[in-house]
């Protein structure tokens, strides 16, 4: 099982300064299925302060807003994360409570 992280939304400032179109904010998906059909996901927003030359909006790949959004949350809450997405597939693969009627 590896997590699967995608980006669902980009928010942007039209105008920033001299800059145009630049990314502040990223609504972030993080998933993962077993072999058993069992899944876990997590959904969050993170807000970036990108440094440096500006990527224009129009060239910017999701797997640069993965590892922006990554970067923005740091390595102990993106493995934190990881950890919770795990922790729901194993609640689902081995459930402790049910419910249901008789009838």
């Amino acid at each position: 099982m590896a997590v699967t992280w995608t980006i669902a939304n980009m928010e942007r400032d039209l105008v920033q300064g001299d800059n145009t179109d630049i990314v502040t904010i990223l609504h972030w998906r993080a998933s993962d299925e077993d072999s058993d059909g069992n899944t876990g996901t997590s959904y969050g927003t993170v807000g970036v302060t990108l440094v440096g030359e500006p990527v224009p909006y129009a060239d910017i790949t999701e797997e640069q807003a993965i590892g922006w959004a990554k970067d923005a949350l740091g390595e102990d809450q993106v493995t934190s994360i990881e950890e919770g997405i795990a922790a729901q597939i194993a609640a689902k693969a081995n459930p402790t409570t049910a419910s249901g009627v008789t009838w």
